[in-house]
């Protein structure tokens, strides 16, 4: 049987295996609430003044990847009462391997709102502004590096595998925003958003060209042309053309000074851009359209390039010794890490590198059947790199002013149609408190904790967004004018 402590594990493993990342929230969109100019800055809520306070107005998280579902990594076992994982012996790895598709995605982010700030600045005007720490990663991982690792090199012997597509990016920054929109004529209003950014930390790989070929022996030679751009306090020892030791560097953080100084990311700085608009076709007919986070970061601190232009030949990554218990995939990994350490040839420079927010692009429209209800259909494609991440919502949404907002909604993504989403808001004086949960699991299995409890388990569950917080919001904006047309209308 499985503990509910255990089980809990599991659910943190999955949501790492999934993706953690701060992208959009469909639910979000057409609900009354002063975080949906985040999605589209032409958007506004009805409340003339709004203020969030630090972490408590908006934390967003979202676990997200296109290959694998919770399901697909732990499962039933034999029994009833028990849960095994994908490297169990009982479970045939032919059926996790199907899964895997040619390039496999997880793109972990993290968003919190710190401050934020919304206020009616005289006709049609609402400006804004935002201060937002934000953690994001995409890796990248080729298929074919899953099938050799888990199948052995037998059916690779004598080719070569491309590994061009392997990529990762990892980033700590800090985003500040201000922004505004207006109504420029009765029917249409723009918003624009700029952004300054302030880079922690980075850690991303430029692969020009990457291979491994398995030669006779079943030995494999991998060759190598490509970049690891570092920006952290991390301390790294060559030997000769070889990394002999990694160590970070905690010193800087023995005074405040130190930690502010790496804390703060004033030496690493970038610029972003938000921009989007709103058209009212009929009273009841709106569609929409946005960017948002178009920018870089150009990172000077604490730089290291480890540059690699290799030929060498190592004895593999092979987890069939882990699959038949032989050895232990620590044990594995260390080998793995030995060999690469001992062959890989790198050259170390100090260059400042820029890097890319992935930014999305919205396209939305809406219907209203009443004066609170109202259907909505939203498009967001997410561009990472040369790799594009696409889903279609449709949603049903009510709004009483800025008292209670709900929305439910329909989500086909990650080819899955089976995402379900839903919004709640409410005000209790100046408080508004939200929740907003993307991609919500649908089919759910019971996993046994003792002979009178069970536990559900999601069956497919590979996303799923959440948002949730609390802002003051003062005044509700009551539209007596149709050139003043907010997103979202009290009559």
């Amino acid at each position: 049987m499985i503990g509910k402590t255990k089980y809990i594990l599991i659910l943190l493993m999955a949501m790492i295996i999934g993706n953690i990342s701060a992208q959009n929230n469909q639910a979000l969109y057409y609900m009354n609430l002063p975080q949906n100019h985040l999605i589209n800055p032409a958007l506004r809520p009805t409340n003339s003044l709004y203020i969030g306070l630090p972490a408590m107005s908006g934390i967003n998280l979202n676990i997200n990847n296109n290959f694998i579902n919770f399901s697909d990594v732990f499962m039933k076992g034999q029994t009833s009462d028990s849960i095994i994982s994908f490297l169990h012996p009982d479970y045939n790895i032919n059926d996790f391997l199907a899964k895997i598709k040619d390039k496999n995605s997880l793109e972990p982010e993290l968003s919190v709102q710190l401050l934020g700030l919304g206020l009616s600045a005289g006709k049609n005007l609402y400006v804004f502004l935002d201060y937002n720490i934000r953690a994001e990663s995409n890796l990248v991982l080729p298929g074919d590096i899953f099938k050799l690792a888990f199948n052995g090199n037998e059916q690779f012997v004598g080719n070569k595998i491309d590994l061009s597509s392997l990529r990762s990016d990892l980033k700590l920054y800090h985003e500040f925003g201000l922004g505004f929109s207006k109504n420029f004529t009765n029917r249409l209003r723009i918003g624009v958003k700029g952004k300054l950014l302030m880079g922690v930390a980075s850690v991303s790989i430029d692969n020009k060209s990457l291979g491994i070929s398995v030669n006779n022996d079943y030995t494999h030679t991998l060759d190598a042309d490509m970049v690891v751009n570092i920006s952290a306090p991390l301390t790294i020892i060559m030997d000769s053309q070889n990394i002999d030791s990694v160590f970070f560097d905690d010193k800087r953080f023995e005074t405040t000074s130190g930690i502010i100084d790496f804390v703060s990311g004033k030496k690493n700085m970038g610029l972003g851009l938000d921009i989007g608009a709103t058209y009212n076709i009929t009273d009841k007919l709106m569609v929409s359209a946005a960017i948002t986070d178009i920018g870089y970061i150009k990172w000077k601190k604490d730089v290291t390039n480890l540059q690699a232009v290799s030929r060498f030949e190592f004895n593999g990554f092979d987890m069939t010794n882990v699959l038949n218990g032989t050895m232990t995939i620590d044990s594995v990994a260390n080998q793995l890490l030995d060999s690469l350490k001992n062959s890989f040839k790198v050259s170390d420079s100090n260059d400042p590198f820029v890097t890319y927010l992935p930014f999305g692009v919205t396209l939305g429209g809406s219907y209203k059947l009443t004066k609170s209800l109202s259907l909505g259909l939203l498009s967001y494609s997410r561009v990472i790199g040369k790799q594009i991440r696409e889903s279609l919502t449709l949603s049903a949404n009510v709004n009483f002013g800025n008292v209670f907002s709900t929305s439910l909604s329909y989500t086909a993504a990650n080819q899955r149609f089976d995402n379900l989403g839903a919004g709640l808001a409410f005000r209790a004086g100046v408080f508004q408190f939200y929740m907003i949960a993307d991609r919500i699991p649908v089919v759910w299995n019971k996993i046994k904790v003792d002979s009178k409890s069970t536990i559900p388990l999601p069956t497919s569950w590979n996303t799923i967004n959440l948002r949730l917080g609390m802002n003051l919001a003062f005044r509700n904006r009551i539209v007596k004018k149709k050139d003043d047309k907010p997103m979202v209308q009290v009559e």
